[in-house]
């Protein structure tokens, strides 16, 4: 009952995304373990196979579009200890930064649209590309390695010459770390795990563009997010006064820090230079979550 307590804390508590995504993946891993040892031993493993039917992409088209929900429950979805072990500490450590540096509503964008842009050229590869005809018809793809690719390459794309010490290595910048990634998958390509492959890489070009176009100023998570929002306000019958209410609140209690924001919801110059001062007398690391996103977004085009 404890740990049910603390998976129900961990989705109750905001500004938890990067926690409630392993959460997910490793509940639905569980459970699919324990449904396969159920339905093996009292011999009936069609029915396991019936379901992951319903839950893993398929490379035919046809089959897409009587299940079209598998373009996302494919990237929750494991069944090797490695596979998910190594997806999710990937999605922990690149996913920290950026969580910190940009926010949990870009690291979820991200996510997301990486496991989408990785599914669809996947399938697109399946069906348009003459040498995976002849594996076309029966292949499917489950893992998030194509959502947590996009991540990867993502804070490699906006914190290239960042540090992670690996174990045996020493500090290695995390440009090099994607980019051998990168590779391992087009080498992939046309190997046992093609497809998968195939997606990682679509996953990746989605992270560099999805950072590129931030540091334009465009965010191309508003549309997830809009989606969400509008799902989020049926389902808890929240009228649009009480958000707006709220939003006022946090705007007055802004301003009597003196951290106004301007109406693109930039930070206002005299709030960056506070930050600027905190760097120049106390170094970059001191500063918290909040104002490495500000300085952030103070430094997108407009």
């Amino acid at each position: 009952m404890n740990i049910l307590e603390d998976i129900k804390q961990a989705f109750r508590q905001p500004n938890n995304t990067l926690k409630q995504l392993i959460l997910i993946n490793i509940i639905v891993f569980v459970v699919l373990i324990v449904l396969r040892t159920i339905l093996v031993l009292v011999s009936n493993a069609g029915i396991y196979s019936m379901l992951m039917s319903f839950i893993a992409l398929h490379s035919s088209l046809v089959t897409f579009l009587t299940r079209p929900w598998t373009l996302i429950t494919y990237f929750f979805t494991h069944e090797g200890f490695l596979h998910i072990i190594f997806n999710m500490l990937n999605l922990y450590w690149f996913g920290q930064l950026i969580r910190e540096y940009l926010g949990d509503k870009k690291l979820l964008s991200l996510y997301v649209y990486g496991g989408i842009a990785g599914g669809l050229l996947y399938m697109l590869s399946y069906n348009l590309i003459p040498f995976f005809a002849a594996r076309a018809f029966d292949s499917v793809m489950i893992g998030a390695s194509a959502s947590v690719l996009a991540i990867v390459v993502g804070a490699a794309t906006l914190l290239p010459n960042f540090t992670f010490n690996l174990i045996l290595i020493g500090p290695v910048r995390i440009k090099y770390i994607a980019l051998f990634l990168v590779i391992l998958s087009i080498s992939g390509a046309v190997g046992d795990n093609a497809g998968g492959n195939i997606a990682h890489l679509g996953g990746a070009v989605l992270g560099w563009v999805f950072v590129k176009q931030l540091q334009s100023g465009r965010d191309l998570g508003r549309p997830l997010h809009a989606f969400l929002d509008f799902i989020t306000r049926i389902f808890t019958r929240r009228p649009h006064l009480t958000v707006t209410h709220r939003r006022s609140k946090v705007a007055v209690a802004n301003g009597a820090k003196g951290m106004k924001t301007n109406a693109s919801g930039k930070p206002s110059q005299t709030e960056i230079d506070l930050i600027l001062d905190k760097i120049s007398s106390s170094g970059y690391e001191s500063l918290s979550k909040e104002e490495k996103q500000k300085l952030f977004m103070a430094s997108q085009k407009d």
